[in-house]
């Protein structure tokens, strides 16, 4: 038997990196094309004329993004596993069963 819980847990933290890395990832892959092509990184903003910025920087917060959208898919696999693997669902001990399956004394009497 599987422990839903943890297989809940799992697609969610899958769907919110996916979703996250959709949304924000183009953000953040203009600093590896800028290093290789240019090898000159600039930072853009609406109101004022780009920026020369050093590339490091920006290829940190890259890598930053990228940890973090893998950490969430890779929490969200572990959890996966966890949970079809896991029977925590069915270690309960027979005095904390509830609902009609429980052969109680007292409904007897």
């Amino acid at each position: 038997m599987s422990d839903m819980r943890f297989i809940i847990l799992g697609v969610a933290l899958v769907f919110v990196g996916v979703i996250v890395l959709g949304a924000f990832g183009h953000e953040y892959q203009a600093a590896t094309f800028e290093s290789n092509e240019f090898g000159t990184c600039y930072e853009y903003s609406d109101d004022s004329p780009p920026v020369e910025i050093n590339c490091s920087f920006k290829i940190f917060d890259q890598t930053l993004f990228f940890a973090l959208v893998v950490g969430f898919i890779a929490g969200g696999v572990i959890s996966l596993i966890k949970g079809t693997r896991g029977d925590w669902d069915n270690k309960v001990k027979p005095e904390d069963v509830v609902g009609p399956g429980k052969n109680n004394d007292s409904d007897t009497k």
